[in-house]
């Protein structure tokens, strides 16, 4: 039966990506593991590269892994690019205020609208090319 699911984004370098999801969505560094180290650090140094990285912003959690480490640990993912034909759906308290605060600071792909199915929604591109939609049902 299934659980719960968690995504793994493949991305170009883990640090950057951090930096991007700290600063824009206020997502806190879980932990992490260093290139070339078998180890598990919960603290991060922004000077040290990392492989992989785990983030949580209240019940949502994402994990980061490096193009190099993923291909590696699923030969698969070799000859793949970044990015993927999905998009990243989060529900947010309060829509117009996300929007206000993430304007000028990410690349905005489709500005803030209103579905015909009542959803106030708006979508951006991460630093890795992944699209992040934010909505909020309207009443």
């Amino acid at each position: 039966m299934l659980i719960k699911l968690t995504t793994n984004m493949m991305v170009d370098d883990v640090q950057k990506t951090l930096k991007f999801y700290k600063e824009s969505l206020n997502f806190d560094f879980v932990m992490g593991v260093p290139q070339d180290k078998n180890e598990v650090i919960v603290e991060n140094d922004f000077k040290r590269k990392l492989v992989y990285a785990f983030v949580k912003h209240g019940s949502i959690e994402i994990m980061f892994q490096a193009k190099e480490s993923l291909s590696n640990d699923i030969s698969y993912f070799k000859n793949k690019s970044i990015g993927a034909s999905i998009s990243f759906y989060f529900e947010v308290d309060d829509v117009n205020s996300t929007y206000e605060k993430l304007k000028n600071k990410v690349k905005i792909v489709k500005d803030i609208f209103t579905t015909w199915y009542g959803m106030r929604e708006f979508y951006i591109s991460d630093c890795n090319g992944y699209i992040l939609g934010f909505a909020k049902q309207e009443q």
